[in-house]
């Protein structure tokens, strides 16, 4: 079975492990998701950071957009977190996001723990 997008995770979870050992614990999303848009920039990997998505229940679109945290080569996108440890509640957010954005892969990460955390989430 061939690996979704296996180049371009390897990638992001590169990106994210050199961001997540140069801070180190105890910083709040937003400084990591600073950090992870000066490495995408640096290695020149196309990014989008919260870009609006729509909102539909039954095909009609409703007032409230959502943005995720990256989306990353227009196809995958990036949940960034910042908490002891990932809970349920954070995947179910992910795949809520990937059904409403039509994007196949997530990857959930967590730069909070003592180690980085990922999970590679598909639709």
């Amino acid at each position: 079975m061939e690996i979704l997008y296996k180049e371009e995770a390897y990638k992001i979870i590169g990106i994210c492990m050199e961001v997540h050992r140069e801070l180190g614990i105890g910083f709040s999303e937003v400084i990591y998701k600073d950090a992870m848009e000066i490495e995408f920039q640096r290695h020149d990997i196309p990014y989008k950071r919260e870009a609006p998505f729509a909102a539909f229940y039954k095909k009609i679109p409703l007032d409230r957009e959502f943005r995720v945290d990256f989306t990353v080569y227009d196809k995958i996108i990036l949940e960034v977190k910042a908490a002891s440890g990932l809970v349920v509640e954070n995947e179910r957010q992910t795949l809520n996001y990937l059904a409403m954005s039509k994007m196949k892969l997530g990857l959930l990460i967590n730069f909070g723990a003592l180690s980085l955390q990922s999970k590679r989430m598909i639709l």
